[in-house]
Parts: C-alpha cells; sequence; structure tokens
C-alpha cells in the first residue's frame, strides 16, 4: 500500500475504505441513539416513566431506535401478541439524512468502482448495532427478533447511502464505473427512443405523485388551523407539563409526514382508518372513540360539505404531469402510431389514451407504497389498523392521475400561447437567383 503524507509530513498508511465506511456509519448509529435517548431520559426523569427504572428506559430508547429504522416490534400485554408497525417517518427521515452525509464522505473518498468498499463497512457494523439493539433491548412485552433487528434497519440506510454517494459523484459513471452513455449508444435508435418515453412517463408519474402530496400538506395544515381550538382542549385535558408537552410534541413531527400521506389517500377517495371498523373519507366518515392524541382533534367527524371537491387534487396533478409530458417532447409511442395508423385523429387518441394509462400506472404503485408505509398498527386494542387502504388508495390514485395526464396533454398547447401559423409575421421569399451585374466588380 502507498505511504501518504499526513498534515504533520509524517508517512502514514490511508484508511482502508471498509474501516473508513465502518466509522462513519457507526458515527450514524450513535447520534441517532443519541437523539432518542436524550427525550426518553428526559421525561424519564421528569417522572413521566414513575414505574421504569433506568435500565428499562434505556431499553424504551432501544425499541424507539430500532422503530425508527422501520423495524416492527412485537408487543404483548398479557393476552394475545401484537405488531406494532406504524413507522413513524418522520423520525426515519433522521437516519435516513446522515445515512445521505455519509455517503457522500464515503463518495468522496473512494475511487469509481470502489464504492462498494465503503459500503459493505457500513452496512456491516449497522447490522451489529441493530442486532444488538435487538437482543439487549428485548422485554417479554416488547421483543424483536435479532435477525429483523439486524436487516431491517439497513433498508433507509442503504438508500441514504446510494442517493448521498450518487449525488456526490455527478453521474452513476464515476459512482460504479459503467459508462451509461457508452452502453446505449450501443442501442439501436428505437431501444434508446423506448428508453426515453418511459423515463419520461416514470418522471410524470413520479410529479403527479409529488404534486398530489404536496397539495395534501397544505390541505392538512387547513385542517389543523380550523380545528386548533380542538388540538388545545385536548391538550389541557392532558396535563402533560412542560417536559410531557415537549415529548408530545416531538412524537406528532414524528407522525406528521404520515398524517400528510393519510390525507394523500382521503384526496384519491379511499380514505384511512382510525381503529379496526372505522374510515374516514370524502363519501363518509364512521369514527369510534379517539385516542387523546391532539393532533388527531383536527380530523373531521363528519363528512365536510367541500369533501368531494378533494377529489379534484390528483386529476390537477395530473394535469401538471400531462403538460409537463407534453413539453418534454418526448412522445416516441406516437411517433411510431403515426407510422402506422394513418387516420392522425385516431394515432392521436390512442397515444394519449396509452400516456395516460401509463403515467396513472406509475403513480398509483408509488401512491400504494407510500401508503403502505406510512400505515401500520400499534398492536393493541382496536389500533391494530391505522391508516390508508392501499388497494384502493393505489387503484383510485391510478385511475385519478391517468385522467388528469390525458387532459393536461390536450390542453397543454393551449396553456403554451404558442401562436398560430398563420399569425405568424410573414417574410418576404429571398430568390434564388442572381443578378449577373450584381457580380461585376466596383470601380
Amino acid at each position: 500500500m502507498k505511504m501518504t503524507l499526513g498534515p504533520r509530513g509524517h508517512r502514514h498508511l490511508p484508511m482502508p475504505l471498509w474501516l473508513q465506511g465502518a466509522i462513519v456509519f457507526l458515527q450514524v448509529a450513535l447520534v441517532t441513539a443519541v437523539l432518542v435517548l436524550v427525550p426518553v431520559f428526559g421525561a424519564w426523569l421528569a417522572g413521566g416513566f414513575a414505574d421504569r427504572s433506568a435500565a428499562s428506559a434505556a431499553r424504551l430508547a432501544g425499541q424507539v431506535w430500532l422503530l425508527l429504522h422501520g423495524t416492527p416490534l412485537t408487543v404483548s400485554d398479557g393476552g394475545l401478541p401484537g405488531v406494532f408497525s406504524l413507522i413513524p417517518l418522520g423520525g426515519t427521515l433522521i437516519p435516513l439524512l446522515l445515512a445521505w452525509r455519509g455517503g457522500r464522505r464515503l463518495a468522496r473518498a473512494s475511487y469509481t468502482d470502489q464504492l462498494w468498499q465503503g459500503a459493505v463497512g457500513a452496512l456491516g457494523v449497522y447490522a451489529l448495532a441493530g442486532m444488538g439493539t435487538a437482543y439487549i433491548c428485548s422485554t417479554p412485552e416488547v421483543s424483536v427478533p435479532t435477525p429483523l433487528g439486524a436487516l431491517v434497519p439497513l433498508l433507509p440506510i442503504a438508500i441514504g447511502l446510494v442517493a448521498g454517494a450518487r449525488q456526490e459523484a455527478g453521474s452513476w459513471t464515476r459512482l460504479v464505473g459503467v459508462d451509461a452513455a457508452e452502453w446505449l449508444a450501443r442501442r439501436s435508435q428505437r431501444s434508446r427512443w423506448a428508453g426515453s418515453y418511459l423515463w419520461s412517463v416514470l418522471r410524470a408519474g413520479t410529479l403527479a405523485v409529488l404534486a398530489t402530496v404536496a397539495a395534501s400538506a397544505v390541505l392538512l395544515t387547513v385542517m389543523l388551523a380550523v380545528h386548533w381550538a380542538d388540538i388545545i382542549t385536548i391538550v389541557e385535558a392532558l396535563h402533560p407539563g412542560a417536559v410531557g408537552a415537549a415529548a408530545l410534541t416531538v412524537g406528532q413531527l414524528a407522525v406528521m409526514p404520515n398524517l400528510v400521506l393519510w390525507t394523500a389517500s382521503y384526496t384519491s377517495g379511499a380514505g384511512f382508518a382510525l381503529g379496526t371498523g372505522t374510515t374516514v373519507s370524502p363519501f363518509a366518515t364512521d369514527l369510534g372513540a379517539l385516542p387523546a392524541v391532539p393532533v388527531l382533534g383536527a380530523v373531521p367527524t363528519s363528512t365536510p360539505v367541500f369533501a368531494l371537491l378533494t377529489l379534484l387534487i390528483p386529476v390537477v396533478a395530473g394535469m401538471l404531469a400531462g403538460w409537463w409530458f407534453l413539453r418534454e417532447a418526448e412522445n416516441h409511442f406516437d411517433d411510431w402510431l403515426a407510422l402506422r395508423i394513418r387516420v392522425r385523429w385516431l394515432s392521436a387518441t390512442l397515444s394519449t389514451l396509452a400516456l395516460g394509462l401509463a403515467a396513472g400506472v406509475v403513480a398509483g404503485l408509488l401512491m400504494g407504497v407510500s401508503a403502505w408505509l406510512s400505515g401500520g398498527g400499534i398492536g393493541l386494542g382496536r389500533l391494530t389498523d391505522l391508516g390508508p387502504h392501499v388497494a384502493l388508495t393505489a387503484a383510485l390514485t391510478a385511475a385519478e392521475v391517468a385522467i388528469g395526464v390525458v387532459l393536461g396533454y390536450v390542453v397543454g398547447p393551449w396553456l403554451e400561447r404558442q401562436p398560430p401559423l398563420e399569425d405568424l409575421p410573414s417574410r418576404e421569399p429571398v430568390s434564388a437567383t442572381v443578378d449577373v451585374e450584381d457580380l461585376q466588380p466596383t470601380s
């Protein structure tokens, strides 16, 4: 191994990439652990867990650490065991962003096609951290199988690592050593056109989902503002104290992304559940007794008069995606159909319907996965069914986005405000002949 000069001129061996990855992601595990330990022990010192010892509070913090990484917990309250599978997505963003930062550091330290060495060390040490936490923090009331504790936390960590490394490298070519441009150059022209079309459809469907989620976040903010008095009433009834109020606020912020995705499911028409046998949707609202969580005070107890108008949100998001696809100018499927079907109105109709169907399927799949991640249960009583109805959310979102994409693609040319050809300024034709006298030299 080549010797390098340190900052003071001393020769030393460079740190192996696998060891650097292990050290960087050990720091990620420790930072996330501290961020969980501080509020848990703060609540314990304030008397929030009067029946727990310090060791019991530490095990509770370890269980919360695993839950933030998406690991389901097996809970038992003297009866049949249940599964605590409601992942607070806001808390999951913390290890994800730290892994993203660690991935950038590893990419800066790696040559092309060497990132795997740092990734092996990083994921290896994180698997050991998850395995140890699951083994130490399991109790008769709350337990985690050791294999799940080792493997499940690797999912958000691997996603953050790859995303950060990709951003730092700037391209997959520099990251993994595969020249995508050269690979595409060896493909046929039809293959390149098909790839461009499918990539544009994928991005259009993703744009529709992002627009739907953004509008749902605005809708949730409005509902929180409208029902703010009800939320304050629940807080006052709990008498949480200063430390309890802080812990309650942190917990509600951690599940806020879940609530945004539940609102997106509401705008699709599928709605969501707040317990077994309950439903909240634009068509019907049937709620039982809700837990005393202040943020749930914003849930409507009956169907609002404007509820059906929220169904327009995915449609408008689809229109935005269809307009974007028109501006992208990658509708090669329409070009292919136009060469085979001479009747232009028929080929254009078929290609537009195909575009709406493909973008709708992409949006439905993405929204279905998001709804599945945001839902779950706490494994006790009625609260074993929390969150959106996944299959129905995916199907309705796909249909509504497909309609919107077709409308946006059709209306797009008028939104561009391009003047018709007959309205363009005319130009005098340029003569193709040259007078011989014009070529004579001047005196």
